[in-house]
Formats: structure tokens, sequence, C-alpha cells
């Protein structure tokens, strides 16, 4: 009897906290509607309206005509890309760089966390985590200029080895080039959101199992992974859905004629076509192919990662 009351009463007031906040809600909506609008009117302007632009995959896009005064030309631009020979190519490079990027450079700020975790004076952390966090704030292009310096003939790299290779001309260098950079200049960076969620995992617990004689691994297992576990699992679905969406600055940056056989990825392909060539149809068109693959790949990973982790996901 007891126990329906309580649960009367804690359904009354959840009813009377609805209430009372609709009732707030009515009282003050232009204070909602003056701080609302703004972001409401920002992604409406420069998010949805603009993916009407997707049309002009569809058409033999005239700038002049614009997107409505182009002749249609249906999936002819789809058909053309995969019909190419180099469609392969371009796919498998960029694949290549996403999937071994994400293999390599996902657990590193990972593990950087942990580490960064087992620092117990506070001003020791904060120094290293300032070394570690400036690589992030260099402009692409100022990295890309600073890996040709070190990787010529004549710099660091070479003299430190006592070698004479240029390493930008080699398509087998590129890839490691690429994802070793990304990791150095990102992994800093990428640790805040881990090293946060950690701040979460308990004390107590983490001193009862040193006092059980636990290892460091048995105590990141037992205590730290569970706090970052949900994170963990949104940042990898999140970075699956982006495979396909390889950085085109840094790769089009560190292109060179002779190491375009593993270079040459969808994105720098879409701006060359596109604003190079003008051919603003095609380009679109395998933009958007890049795109729905990202797509498909999100949803499949957040689906899979639902079934293996008790229906949790984005």
């Amino acid at each position: 009897m007891k126990k329906t009351t309580e649960s009367a009463a804690a359904g009354s007031g959840g009813s009377s906290k609805m209430h009372n906040t609709l009732v707030y809600f009515r009282q003050h909506w232009q204070l909602y509607v003056i701080f609302m609008l703004p972001a409401f009117l920002l992604t409406i302007i420069f998010r949805y309206i603009p993916m009407g632009g997707i049309a002009i995959a569809f058409t033999e896009y005239n700038p002049i005509r614009g997107i409505f005064g182009s002749e249609w030309v249906g999936f002819e631009h789809f058909q053309r890309f995969l019909s190419s020979p180099d469609f392969m190519r371009y796919l498998v490079n960029t694949l290549k760089l996403s999937v071994f990027g994400l293999l390599w450079g996902f657990p590193a700020p990972i593990l950087l966390a942990f580490l960064l975790n087992r620092i117990l004076s506070a001003k020791t952390k904060q120094k290293i985590q300032l070394v570690l966090y400036m690589p992030n704030f260099i402009s692409v292009i100022v990295l890309c200029g600073i890996v040709r310096i070190l990787l010529a003939p004549t710099g660091m790299v070479n003299m430190m080895l006592g070698t004479s290779f240029n390493f930008m001309t080699m398509p087998s260098a590129f890839r490691t080039i690429y994802i070793a950079s990304g990791i150095w200049q990102g992994a800093g960076w990428a640790s805040i959101i881990y090293t946060a969620a950690l701040s979460n995992a308990s004390k107590e617990l983490k001193e009862a199992a040193v006092i059980d004689g636990a290892n460091i691994i048995q105590q990141i297992k037992a205590v730290e992974w569970p706090a970052i576990k949900d994170t963990v699992l949104i940042q990898f679905i999140m970075s699956v859905g982006n495979i396909m969406s390889v950085g085109f600055e840094k790769a089009y940056a560190l292109q060179t004629d002779l190491n375009l056989n593993a270079s040459e990825i969808i994105s720098t392909y879409v701006y060359k076509k596109g604003l190079l060539d003008g051919d603003y149809g095609f380009s679109t068109a395998v933009g958007l192919f890049n795109t729905v693959i990202n797509v498909i790949l999100l949803v499949t990973m957040n689906s899979l990662v639902k079934k293996m982790n008790d229906g949790k996901g984005i």
C-alpha cells in the first residue's frame, strides 16, 4: 500500500513538474524565441538551404543559366564516374587513407588519455598537455610545409638516417607520412574528451583496486575503461561515418606529380574536376556519391554497435 502511494505521488509530481514547465514556457515564450531563433535561422540558411545544390549533380550545370536553366542529365555523371578506369584507384586510395588512419589514429588519443591520467602532479600534467595540444593549432598548410622540409633529401630525417631519399616523391611513403603527421597533430587535442571522461572514474574503486594488488592494465580494465566506454563508442561511430571524408587540404598539399598513384583521392579529384576543369555537374555528382557512402557507413556501424552494446548507440 505504501509503495503504491509513493509511486502515485511520484507520478503526480512528474506531471505537476511538466505542467509548471509548460506554464512557464507560455508566459516567457518571447525569451525562447529571442535565444533560439538566430540559431534556427543560421542552421536553415547555412545547412539546409544549400542542400538544394545537390541538384547540380543531375544537370549539365551552366553558371549563367543556373540550376533550373541547365540541361537535366539524370544519373549520367554518376555512370561516368563509376565507369571511369581510375574510379577504383581513387576509391581504394581514399579507403586506405581512411581505414588505416582510423586503425592507427583512433586508439592514439585514448592511450594518451590513459597515460595522462597516471600523472599525479597537476603542474607536470598541465605542461605535458600544453606540449601535446600545440600541434593542433598549426595550420594544415604550415604542417605540410614542415613535413616537406623534414623529409626533403637534405632534411633532418635523411641526415639522421644518413640517406638522401626524397620521400615526397615515393608513392609507397605517402600513406605513412599522411597518417603519422595526422596523429602527431591531432592526437593530443583529441585526447581532451577522453581525459574529461576519465575524471568521472571512481577514485574509491581505483584505490580499492590498488589495495587488492591490481596492476595498471587491470586498473584500466576494471575502473577507467567503463568510465569512457560510451564516449569511445560514440566517437568511433562518428569516425566511421566520416571514413570517406579524407582531409582534402592536407592530401592536396602533400601531393606531388610522382606520388599521384597513392595521393589522388576522391576529394582532390572533385577539386580538380570542379574548380580547375569547370565540370561542376560531374564534380558535384562525385561529391554526392562520397556523402552517400558516408551516410550508409554511419547508419550501418551505428546499428552494429547497438547490437553489440545492449542497444546503446548514437
